[in-house]
């Protein structure tokens, strides 16, 4: 397994090599456009989350004593603990030769991924891999999608479509799927 990190303008994105398959993997996390390469988390622990068993331990008596409170209390800490729980990590496109495309997103707290949920596009199924646009607002924005025809029914699979990562990411991502996938079958 090699790694390689081929922009250097976007740590986020890496290509890990595999003996069969390459993974295109997008950290949830960005440098600042100021110039100051300074990393901007979007997830990870912050002061509020050192506030928040400070501010349960200071409102456990009252919990103890009143069982609604208690209930109230407990519904927040569940909350909280989903929300924590379930922020992406990262997000990576697999590209397998021969067999297909598999599309990934993991969540967790940060540095332990806790799920992971899988979308495997069979090559026999799968159309092209495409860089697409869509409109939000006023804004142009670029993403990556899979082209599924099954049964006569086409579908589109957005790859990164929780962390969107900027267009030179979304090209290089672009130009290693096709690399893999459909040059190598039109070879063969």
């Amino acid at each position: 397994m090699r790694r390689s990190k081929p922009l250097p303008d976007h740590p986020e994105f890496s290509i890990i090599e595999h003996l069969t398959c390459r993974e295109f993997r997008v950290e949830n996390w960005r440098l600042a456009r100021d110039g100051s390469r300074k990393v901007l988390r979007f997830y990870g622990w912050s002061y509020y989350d050192a506030l928040f068993p400070l501010a349960i331990s200071i409102l456990w008596p009252k919990a103890h004593a009143d069982k609604k409170f208690f209930y109230v209390l407990l519904v927040a800490v569940l909350i909280y603990a989903y929300h924590k729980c379930t922020r992406i990590l990262w997000e990576s496109v697999i590209a397998i030769p021969l067999l297909g495309i598999q599309l990934e997103t993991h969540r967790g707290l940060p540095g332990l991924p806790l799920s992971v949920s899988r979308n495997f596009i069979p090559m026999s199924f799968l159309r092209d891999f495409i860089i697409n646009e869509g409109l939000h607002g006023w804004n142009v924005r670029y993403y990556l999608a899979a082209i599924k025809e099954q049964d006569q029914v086409v579908t589109l699979h957005v790859a990164f479509e929780n962390i969107l990562p900027y267009f030179p990411v979304l090209l290089e991502v672009y130009h290693g799927v096709q690399e893999m996938m459909f040059e190598e079958t039109s070879t063969n």
